[in-house]
This record gives structure tokens, sequence and C-alpha cells, in this order.
């Protein structure tokens, strides 16, 4: 796949209105992902990589690349403990999944992203109870497996809000 061949997109399936607190969440997390990758489409790679007004850093192959850590972190690091190193940042550049788009893959960023919320999800299985806490603290603190989930959907949900904006201003496509 190159550059120019941007993987498809997945169709956003609306989350029930009646379900379980599992079910319920996962359907939003699940809503909310698929959105960030329909506020990509069509677009290509150099769109994708367009930042939204100096001095911010902020685009949407950048928010691919954060939302590809944070599911890492969340589901895999902190949730089951896994020594997981980040995808696109380090010490010397914590901001690398937003600062280093200018030269980046967009269709492997893309495909990077779709493969770590699968392995995400394969996470999510292990883990029978929303009460278990999660293997690693989050500032000393124990955090449930709801907690993980309730924190993804608002993670999501917020840059979300900045793909609407980033969208608008490359190509004039509003919606949800």
């Amino acid at each position: 796949m190159t550059d120019t061949e941007l993987p498809a997109v997945p169709d956003r399936v609306d989350p029930p209105f009646v379900a379980g607190e599992r079910a319920m969440l996962e359907s939003w997390l699940d809503f909310h992902r698929a959105t960030l990758l329909h506020k990509c489409s069509g677009l290509d790679a150099a769109q994708l990589r367009s930042r939204s007004v100096p001095p911010s850093s902020l685009s949407l192959l950048g928010l691919v690349r954060h939302m590809t850590d944070v599911e890492r972190y969340w589901f895999r690091y902190v949730m089951l403990g896994e020594d997981v190193a980040p995808v696109y940042w380090d010490e010397t550049g914590e901001d690398g999944d937003f600062d280093a788009v200018d030269t980046a893959d967009a269709s492997a960023d893309l495909a990077a992203y779709g493969a770590m919320v699968e392995t995400c999800r394969a996470a999510a299985v292990q883990v029978d109870d929303l009460d278990s806490p999660a293997v690693q603290q989050r500032y000393g603190r124990a955090v449930s497996f709801r907690w993980i989930l309730v924190h993804m959907v608002e993670e999501y949900a917020r840059h979300n809000g900045h793909a609407d904006l980033l969208r608008e201003r490359i190509d004039g496509s509003t919606g949800d």
C-alpha cells in the first residue's frame, strides 16, 4: 500500500439505545473509533498532514497517531501491564505523534492505528469484569476497566471535536 492508497474506512454503527453497561461503553468506543477514521476519509496524505493554525501542530494524521498511542497505553500498558513501547513518541520527542507528521507515511500510520485498535479490542476481551483493576496504577491509584472505557470514550469525543474542525478547514466538510 502506498502513501496515496489509504485504507478503507469502516462503517460507523450507531450505539444501541438500550444495552448492558459493557456493551454500551464498547459500542460508544467503537463508534468514536470509526468517527475518527470517517473524518479522515476521502483525503489524501497531504491533507491528512495539514496543520490547523500556527503555532498548533494539530492535524488529522497527528490525531490518528496520538490515538494509536492512547489505545496502546490504556489497554495494553495500564490494563494488562504489557511492556510495550510508545509507537510515535519518546523522551526526546514527547509530542512525536503530532510533531513528526510532515514526512510520515499516512497509509502506514492509518494501518498501524487499525492494527492497534484490533489488538486493544482483543486485550479488552481478556477482562471479565468492569470493576477489574488495571495492572498499572495511575498517579498511585487503582484504575478500573470501567474507568478506562469511559476515559477512552471521553478522549475520542474530545479529539473527534478537533477532527471536525480540522476537516472543515481542509475541505469544508461538516457533520458527525
